[in-house]
């Protein structure tokens, strides 16, 4: 597996959160994934770990903390926009975004910002 397979692999798990850190996972957030995956390059490695996230009942706390320390070691990507972007179409579903889903995505924002802002003022 590549990198960039990892990448979006680790995109699945975070929809995933997105849709489940509300307690459950609305049939009009799966409709916003099928439509967001239709055209995507790399529809099967997002749908993939989505559906294997789903059996396997990871909590959202678990499935955050293993994405952004992907992130992390993935270094600084312009598809994180892109994320970003597919995390607020998710959250944005089913009756607009909730507490939770704000949260996951400001903190995702700021994580990476945070690191790659760090890693940037160490090489000053």
């Amino acid at each position: 597996m590549t990198d960039k397979e990892k990448l979006y692999e680790v995109l699945g798990e975070l929809l995933f959160a997105i849709a489940k850190s509300d307690g459950v996972i609305q049939s009009e957030e799966k409709e916003e994934l099928v439509k967001f995956l239709e055209s995507h390059n790399w529809a099967s490695e997002i749908k993939w770990s989505f559906e294997y996230e789903e059996s396997k009942g990871a909590t959202v706390e678990e499935l955050y903390n293993k994405v952004i320390h992907y992130c992390h070691s993935y270094g600084p990507a312009p598809e994180y926009l892109e994320f970003i972007d597919a995390m607020k179409i998710i959250a944005e579903a089913s009756g607009g975004k909730d507490k939770n889903e704000k949260n996951i995505i400001e903190s995702f924002s700021k994580d990476l910002t945070d690191r790659f802002r760090h890693d940037i003022e160490k090489l000053m």
